[in-house]
């Protein structure tokens, strides 16, 4: 009989590797790492090696030279900003959006921002050393810096928030060279690490916020469609980035998918979890992806 993990261990997951083995029970943080990896490389082919399969970054680029990806953040920044968009970023952002309303907003934060992979280390680093607690904003406090964004723009004509948005300027650093982008990376992890656990993505980033708004009428989702085998481990509510947006799917009698717009879709929940109660579930057939 195994063992169910006690809350608190700083290794949440045990029962998982011990029961389907490590690579399965770290499936999806894989993947994760490999979308990350992958997306930064893309862009990073043209300025290191000469090699343009995508041209630009993740606010605006072109894909093989013909498809064009604008973020519809930026858009809107752009338009509040007092600027007439072009057709191509039109199209770009009607693009991006589309896809995104698909598979959920904040799969961006998950997936793709390269902000993740110093957050995810602050989290890591937090269970590791034992940190409890940590003075964390309100969670709605990113809504309100995303309005603020786009009245900067207002006020000053120009994307102001992109001279100092975190995303972007992580890769612009990794592209030209770091030199002030170490300091503001190496605050949000800090920040994260020794103030907030997951503050930054959590309770801060408007881009996080905007893309939560996406993420709300997607179909694709995660399930606790075996909520009554759940051993109240809670080494789900552990690694979640937004542990708020398990309870009611989890505990609740409604509905078994995460229907906030908050959910990363990062899939740890399903990896860590010794009882399997957790999957992908396109709501649209009721089909599941384990």
């Amino acid at each position: 009989m195994t063992t169910p993990v006690k809350p608190g261990l700083v290794h949440p997951g045990r029962e998982a590797v011990t029961r389907r083995g490590w690579l399965v029970a770290h499936k999806w943080l894989l993947l994760r790492r490999l979308s990350q990896g992958a997306i930064l490389l893309l862009f990073l082919l043209g300025p290191w090696f000469g090699v343009w399969i995508i041209k630009g970054n993740l606010a605006s680029s072109l894909l093989l030279d013909t498809v064009p990806l604008t973020d519809p953040y930026l858009l809107l920044q752009s338009i509040a900003a007092g600027h007439a968009p072009y057709k191509t970023a039109l199209i770009g952002a009607g693009i991006v959006l589309a896809f995104y309303l698909l598979v959920g907003g904040r799969l961006f934060c998950a997936w793709v921002c390269p902000m993740n992979l110093v957050t995810d280390a602050a989290a890591l680093l937090r269970r590791r050393l034992g940190l409890k607690g940590g003075r964390v904003p309100p969670a709605e406090t990113r809504y309100w810096l995303l309005a603020l964004t786009f009245v900067a723009a207002l006020v000053t004509g120009s994307l102001a928030w992109e001279w100092v948005n975190p995303v972007s300027m992580l890769q612009r650093g990794l592209i030209f060279g770091f030199g002030l982008t170490w300091g503001i990376v190496l605050a949000i992890f800090l920040y994260d690490l020794l103030v907030a656990p997951r503050g930054w993505c959590g309770h801060l980033c408007p881009m996080g916020a905007f893309y939560a708004l996406l993420g709300r009428l997607t179909p694709i989702r995660v399930a606790a469609e075996r909520r009554e085998s759940c051993n109240d481990c809670m080494d789900c509510f552990t690694v979640c980035p937004e542990p708020q947006v398990i309870r009611p799917a989890l505990k609740g009698s409604g509905s078994r998918a995460i229907a906030h717009g908050d959910c990363t879709r990062c899939g740890r929940c399903v990896d860590v979890c010794g009882q399997n109660v957790f999957n992908f579930s396109l709501s649209i057939n009721r089909r599941s992806v384990s």
